[in-house]
Protein backbone atom coordinates (compact mmCIF):
# COMPACT_ATOMS: atom_id res chain seq x y z
CA UNK A 1 0.00 0.00 0.00
CA UNK A 2 1.48 3.41 -0.93
CA UNK A 3 2.18 5.88 1.84
CA UNK A 4 0.31 9.16 1.90
CA UNK A 5 2.40 12.07 0.71
CA UNK A 6 2.28 15.09 3.01
CA UNK A 7 1.63 18.24 1.00
CA UNK A 8 3.06 21.31 2.78
CA UNK A 9 0.67 23.59 0.85
CA UNK A 10 -2.65 21.73 0.71
CA UNK A 11 -5.34 22.93 -1.65
CA UNK A 12 -7.82 25.12 0.24
CA UNK A 13 -11.25 23.58 0.72
CA UNK A 14 -13.81 26.11 -0.52
CA UNK A 15 -16.49 24.65 1.73
CA UNK A 16 -14.42 25.83 4.71
CA UNK A 17 -13.80 29.34 3.32
CA UNK A 18 -15.78 32.33 4.53
CA UNK A 19 -15.98 33.73 0.97
CA UNK A 20 -17.58 30.65 -0.60
CA UNK A 21 -21.32 30.57 -1.26
CA UNK A 22 -23.84 28.42 -3.12
CA UNK A 23 -25.65 30.26 -5.91
CA UNK A 24 -29.14 29.76 -7.29
CA UNK A 25 -27.76 29.40 -10.83
CA UNK A 26 -28.07 25.74 -11.90
CA UNK A 27 -25.23 26.06 -14.40
CA UNK A 28 -22.87 27.91 -12.04
CA UNK A 29 -23.69 26.67 -8.52
CA UNK A 30 -20.45 27.74 -6.78
CA UNK A 31 -19.46 31.32 -5.99
CA UNK A 32 -16.66 33.33 -4.41
CA UNK A 33 -17.60 36.65 -2.81
CA UNK A 34 -14.08 38.08 -2.62
CA UNK A 35 -13.23 37.31 -6.27
CA UNK A 36 -16.78 38.17 -7.38
CA UNK A 37 -17.48 35.25 -9.70
CA UNK A 38 -19.67 32.18 -10.08
CA UNK A 39 -18.44 28.91 -11.56
CA UNK A 40 -19.49 25.42 -12.56
CA UNK A 41 -16.58 24.14 -10.45
CA UNK A 42 -15.44 24.96 -6.93
CA UNK A 43 -13.71 28.37 -6.94
CA UNK A 44 -10.30 26.97 -5.92
CA UNK A 45 -10.35 24.75 -9.04
CA UNK A 46 -11.13 27.74 -11.27
CA UNK A 47 -8.40 29.83 -9.62
CA UNK A 48 -5.84 27.05 -10.02
CA UNK A 49 -6.77 26.53 -13.70
CA UNK A 50 -6.43 30.22 -14.56
CA UNK A 51 -3.43 31.21 -12.43
CA UNK A 52 -1.61 27.94 -11.86
CA UNK A 53 -1.42 28.71 -8.12
CA UNK A 54 -3.60 27.74 -5.18
CA UNK A 55 -6.10 30.33 -3.99
CA UNK A 56 -4.30 33.10 -2.09
CA UNK A 57 -7.48 34.59 -0.62
CA UNK A 58 -8.67 31.56 1.37
CA UNK A 59 -9.96 32.63 4.77
CA UNK A 60 -11.25 29.95 7.17
CA UNK A 61 -14.78 30.23 8.47
CA UNK A 62 -15.30 31.10 12.11
CA UNK A 63 -16.15 27.99 14.13
CA UNK A 64 -19.81 27.54 14.98
CA UNK A 65 -20.77 27.57 18.60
Amino acid sequence: MPKAIHDPNPTPNCHNCRHYYVTWDMHKPHGCKVLAFKSQYLPHVHVHKTSGQPCQLFSPKKPRR
